[in-house]
């Protein structure tokens, strides 16, 4: 456990940390399938991986709160071992988790989110709390998005994301013990492999439409696994870190 993290302090510690480590970062993922190759936790495995490494980045200007380990994850209940929060819930745990840090002095908090689906609804709380709370400052990151650049150069399918080869990337480096490389199998990877309304909800830059991911494949995969290295993997995380590593130390000058 890294020692940046509340967890593993004394009320006594973390009384100091208010004052010594301004941001608070909480770790969000969610617990859903991830095709037949990684594990459920897979996004909140990357994002506490993702968290420790920007706080340790900050030397001290912050502190690791509690995970969300569930997340808003409806789209994935066709597959087994999927366990979602409805958003009502999700974003009530989320307030409460800044309630109480509000309470002790806390009024930066950053959410490092590693699910999609839990995006819509931080950004939903985020302007609830800006109307309730006007001294706080509530941000929230995905984690892949920010390092799309990175992503590209590796040649994406025409159809990529969950479970792809971005994630297990990822996966092979910050945790390669729970990716079953044996089972890796490609999902679906081209638009016309798509049904109509499948496809209508994987085109880009209109109308958004929701389907069940067992809908748009048939192993829960989009993208192809098989071709995820660790050295992208860690090409990939290391742009993430990045990224959110800035934002926090410029977040703490302005």
């Amino acid at each position: 456990m890294s020692t940046r993290r509340l967890a593993g302090m004394t009320t006594v510690e973390a009384a100091a940390a208010v004052v010594d480590s301004p941001v608070v970062l909480l770790p969000a993922g969610a617990f859903e399938q991830h095709g037949p190759g990684l594990p459920l936790a897979t996004d909140l495995i990357r994002a506490e991986a993702v968290a420790d490494r920007v706080a340790d980045r900050l030397a001290g200007q912050a502190v690791i709160g509690p995970s969300l380990p569930v997340g808003v994850s409806p789209h994935h209940l066709g597959f087994a071992g999927t366990v979602s929060l409805s958003t009502a819930t999700f974003a009530a745990v989320v307030r409460d988790y800044v309630d109480g840090l509000y309470r002790h002095g806390w009024r930066k908090v950053l959410v490092v989110t590693g699910h999609g689906g839990n995006d819509a609804t931080l950004g939903t709380l985020a302007q609830d709390l800006l109307a309730e709370r006007p001294d706080l400052q509530f941000a929230w990151s995905p984690l892949t998005p920010l390092a799309a650049d990175v992503v590209a150069a590796a040649g994406p399918p025409e159809v990529s994301g969950h479970s792809g080869a971005a994630e297990t990337a990822q996966m092979l480096a910050l945790a390669p013990e729970l990716v079953h490389t044996d089972r890796l199998t490609a999902g679906t990877t081209r638009l016309s492999e798509l049904d109509p309304l499948a496809g209508l909800a994987r085109r880009r830059g209109g109308p958004k439409l929701t389907v069940g991911y067992d809908r748009l494949s048939g192993n829960g995969v989009l993208g192809d696994p098989r071709r995820a290295t660790p050295e992208h993997g860690e090409e990939i995380v290391a742009a993430i870190v990045e990224k959110i590593t800035d934002f926090v130390t410029a977040w703490l000058k302005a």
